[in-house]
């Protein structure tokens, strides 16, 4: 199943203005990212809502997923089509690549981690604790030692629209798979709804969404393939109210690049937050977005995963 791409330009008729006022400048630390004349793009519409965007430069696309549609979608950056890459998904949520480029892969419905290899089969890297299954992971990451991180808020057995109704056998947690054992851990439990996640440039901080009730952002001091303090040992690193967060990326300066959604008006889009934790710049889009990530031939692209759209951004800055 393919669909043919949109028109080119904007999510409406008008022509695009330079510079787009929906990249905003909040601080003047930001102003060095903005590429005057690049506007924010609608290259793909028509899903149910989409998430987990990442980048295969090997192949010129961007994979991303569908949840409710129940399939992981491929727009190729050559021709701007967008067919399917793997139906069914089994409700899949959050992706990543590792060191060999291989796809890591969130699925709800089988509440596991998976991973894609090069010949198209499946390796289970993670599918329970203790004797118990997982609720639903949501969002992983790669860290420095090629461990796989991943989130566990349970989002997708609360209702069967995202996977299947279930009962929650584990408590919300952030795990991390052992590149070498295979051993997986919580490494952090004291979050309610551990959401999107991703390392800074150095690896020594990890940066955790809590989507609960706290609509936070915190921050994990990464030592010894876990991380500080008891219970994970984080500090609050924004607060996203009034609306929350959800995925996260960081670029190479450092600056975090959160999906926002759920506020006022002049809210939805993209926050980005300098290591000291300000506000520096916005990107405001028609939609909520859910997740984001850098890629294009010089991974200065930001390709935004937002409700029924994939929208995409140059900007001045390299994604990690």
């Amino acid at each position: 199943m393919s669909f043919a791409p949109p028109p080119p330009g904007r999510w409406r008729d008008a022509p695009a203005r330079y510079p787009d006022p929906a990249v905003r400048a909040v601080d003047p630390r930001f102003e060095r990212y903005v590429l005057f004349n690049a506007a924010v793009e609608r290259i793909a519409t028509g899903f149910r809502w989409v998430e987990g965007p990442v980048w295969f430069g090997d192949h010129r696309c961007l994979v991303f997923s569908d949840i409710p549609e129940n399939r992981l979608y491929r727009w190729d950056a050559v021709t701007g089509a967008v067919g399917v890459f793997r139906s069914p998904s089994d409700n899949a949520n959050g992706n990543a690549r590792d060191a060999r480029g291989r796809l890591v892969t969130c699925e709800h419905r089988t509440r596991r981690i998976t991973r894609t290899e090069h010949d198209g089969s499946l390796t289970v890297l993670a599918d329970s604790h203790g004797g118990r299954r997982l609720n639903a992971p949501n969002d992983v990451a790669i860290g420095p030692d090629g461990a796989v991180w991943f989130t566990d808020p349970g989002y997708g057995i609360m209702t069967d629209y995202e996977g299947a109704r279930a009962e929650q056998e584990l408590p919300t947690a952030v795990y991390r798979v052992d590149p070498e054992a295979g051993g997986v851990e919580p490494v952090i439990s004291d979050l309610e709804r551990p959401n999107g996640l991703c390392f800074s440039p150095d690896g020594s901080r990890l940066y955790v969404v809590d989507s609960g009730a706290s609509r936070s952002i915190y921050v994990y001091d990464v030592a010894g393939g876990g991380v500080g303090g008891a219970g994970g040992g984080g500090r609050r690193f924004v607060d996203m109210g009034p609306g929350t967060s959800d995925g996260i990326r960081c670029d190479e300066d450092g600056n975090l690049w959160s999906a926002a959604g759920g506020g006022v008006d002049g809210y939805d889009g993209v926050h980005v937050f300098a290591p000291d934790g300000a506000l520096i710049g916005q990107i405001l889009l028609p939609e909520i977005c859910a997740n984001l990530c850098f890629g294009g031939p010089a991974g200065n692209r930001l390709f935004m995963a937002a409700s029924q759209s994939v929208y995409a951004l140059y900007v001045n800055v390299r994604g990690l």
